[in-house]
């Protein structure tokens, strides 16, 4: 069975942990400056090394989480969240946060879609000036 390495790239290390689809976009977020390894704005070759603390950006929501193990290959869900432990802060502020933006979506009116002819009809004839 081959060793573990004692430390790999940042790309690749978020893409085998399941934050990024590709590495392609574990770099872009890198160069973004979304990703932080110990409170520094890292580039895409960095090594990561166990106990090394990342703060990760996605969307509107944010990881706090400490490297436990590192691996170059991209296995199953389970496999991946093997490679951090994320502080349990993290979890209640992203927990909360999603429950925000649940409350915000239900307050938000939803459209049905493209008006149909007749709804067009009706708003032409809302619209339009009195003198025509």
């Amino acid at each position: 069975m081959p060793e573990e390495p004692a430390e790999i790239r940042l790309d690749k290390w978020l893409w085998a942990a399941r934050f990024f689809k590709t590495r392609a976009l574990a770099t872009e977020a890198i160069k973004g400056g979304k990703i932080e390894v110990n409170g520094q704005k890292p580039k895409p070759a960095r090594s990561v090394h166990i106990r090394d603390e990342l703060r990760i950006q996605r969307g509107p929501f944010t990881y706090y989480v400490t490297v436990v193990s590192v691996s170059g290959q991209r296995g199953p869900t389970t496999a991946a969240a093997r490679l951090y432990q994320e502080s349990a802060e993290s979890v209640s502020r992203r927990e909360a946060l999603a429950l925000e933006l649940r409350a915000q979506a239900l307050t938000q009116p939803r459209f049905p879609g493209r008006p149909s002819k007749r709804d067009r009809r009706r708003i032409i004839r809302f619209t339009r000036k009195p003198d025509q």
